[in-house]
């Protein structure tokens, strides 16, 4: 079974992605952000397990990352009232983590690929989102520490996750380079984390998902000979 499971692990990964991404069109707001999110980052943390379960250390990590979430995330949900102070930060900080380590799986397992499959190419669109769930981490937790570094985003400071929903989304303007405006980076620190975030969104593009279609091209010419 784990090898099933390993074989559409992308598959599995990028479902959860779209669920945590779209989900809130088919919840209330509120419900959705308390409520569902911090469950789907859980499963969608299982999932991202099964990305990386042939490097038995680095599995084992985050297995241990996804202890230290269900455990914040249970005592979140015991008592609301202490979690932007005692919790929030620590679940911020453990997804971040998390993200990085299997953005960069992504990456590499992808760079690594021989053949362009329609596994490869949901891997491709994994790392993409991927780098959205980074940046939206980054720039939660800049908000939260620095208060009032985004114009346009109001985050309540006795319920953490209301708001979030425009963190989200200015992730993911910011890293597609739209930049409608509406959404601002006023501090010095939260301007470096949306270029930063741009700058990742371009190498994205323009290397990665360049070498996939070069091998695409390269394995169907191959096939015509």
């Amino acid at each position: 079974m784990i090898k099933d499971l390993y074989k559409h692990r992308f598959e599995i990964f990028f479902a959860t992605q779209l669920f945590i991404l779209f989900g809130s069109l088919l919840f209330p707001s509120e419900f959705f952000e308390n409520v569902l999110t911090p469950i789907l980052f859980l499963v969608n943390t299982i999932a991202g397990i099964f990305l990386v379960s042939k490097k038995r250390k680095l599995m084992w990590f985050l297995i241990i990352l996804f202890g230290i979430s269900l455990v914040v995330f249970g005592s979140s949900m015991m008592n609301r009232q202490t979690e932007f102070q005692e919790n929030f930060l620590i679940r911020l900080s453990v997804y971040f983590i998390f993200y990085i380590i299997v953005a960069h799986q992504i990456i590499l397992q992808i760079w690594k690929a021989k053949r362009v499959n329609n596994l490869v190419v949901i891997g491709l669109m994994c790392g993409y989102i991927s780098l959205g769930f980074i940046a939206f981490f980054l720039f939660t937790t800049i908000e939260i520490v620095e208060p009032n570094s985004f114009k346009g985003i109001v985050i309540d400071s006795t319920n953490a996750s209301m708001g979030l929903d425009s963190i989200m989304y200015y992730s993911y303007i910011t890293l597609m380079t739209i930049g409608y405006g509406d959404i601002v980076p006023v501090s010095p620190l939260a301007q470096k984390a949306s270029l930063i975030t741009g700058l990742m969104g371009q190498f994205y593009l323009v290397i990665v998902t360049a070498i996939v279609v070069g091998k695409y091209i390269q394995h169907n010419a191959k096939s015509d000979d």
